[in-house]
């Protein structure tokens, strides 16, 4: 349910290093208590976005919430598939449900995210 490879921001989203990009979402917790997604704002690719600050909106049956960068960078992608099918978020988080993708500035910004240990202390799970 945690991916070990990721890791994991206070505000629940996951980063993961990918060809020294990181890819950006929301975890499988935020997913749970948002409960029913039903629509995804993501900046457009070239927008910069600055760790622990706004970059989006989810909005959710239960709730609207801000989304915040892990990292701080340029976005280089954008998973638009969202913007018909923004549920995938609740289904698959960690795979389709992914939402953009940043170039850093700083790879040690990500370093300095929880693990996935951390993250399972901070929400109080054991992680099965």
């Amino acid at each position: 349910m945690y991916p070990q490879d990721l890791r994991y921001s206070s505000e629940h989203e996951w980063a993961r290093v990918e060809d020294g990009r990181i890819r950006v979402g929301i975890t499988k917790f935020a997913a749970d208590r948002l409960s029913d997604v039903v629509f995804i704002e993501l900046p457009a690719p070239g927008a910069s976005v600055t760790s622990m600050q706004p970059f989006g909106v989810v909005e959710s049956v239960k709730a609207v919430s801000d989304l915040y960068a892990p990292v701080s960078g340029t976005v280089v992608e954008v998973n638009t598939s969202l913007t018909e099918t923004p549920e995938v978020v609740n289904t698959d988080p960690y795979g389709s449900g992914w939402m953009i993708v940043v170039d850093p500035k700083d790879l040690r910004e990500f370093e300095q995210l929880m693990s996935r240990e951390q993250y399972l202390t901070a929400i109080g799970e054991d992680g099965e």
